[in-house]
């Protein structure tokens, strides 16, 4: 018998809040709380896809990404949990971060447009308890041109 999403979650939501009486500034939180209830319990009950959601999870739908930016150098922080880190494959053309993974329950695949141009070659990346970090040097804005 498949289970009401209404009648699991109605004690996360306050007396006479519908789903579509939320903010914006919730949205976020509560799909979190349906992807975990949603791991919880077994694949036969689909919150994202009941309630409307682009279903399976991928970069984007349960990931958060921050891109932190300095004088010298451009980070992205993305939460890719339950991935092994021989499973993720990454690469940068300098303005574009690709990130790709794959776990038994998971794919992620996301392309990041980065806030400024970086040198590919300088990249630093690490991955720890499920959050990945890279780093990059900035790239010089243009060389200079002697003219003889």
């Amino acid at each position: 018998m498949p289970l009401d999403r209404r009648l699991l979650l109605g004690w996360l939501l306050p007396s006479g809040m519908r789903r579509d009486d939320r903010d914006d500034p919730f949205d976020d939180l509560f799909r979190e709380i349906e992807r975990m209830m949603n791991d919880m319990m077994s694949d036969d009950v689909d919150f994202e896809s009941s309630a409307g959601f682009e279903s399976g999870s991928g970069f984007g739908s349960d990931t958060h990404v921050d891109i932190h930016e300095t004088d010298e150098e451009i980070r992205v922080v993305a939460d890719i949990p339950g991935v092994d880190k021989e499973a993720i494959d990454l690469k940068c053309d300098g303005d574009v971060l690709t990130i790709a993974a794959e776990s038994e329950r998971r794919h992620y695949d996301d392309k990041i447009t980065l806030p400024g141009a970086v040198d590919e070659h300088s990249a630093d990346a690490t991955y720890n308890n499920g959050v990945l970090e890279v780093a990059f040097d900035r790239a010089d804005d243009s060389a200079d041109i002697d003219l003889d």
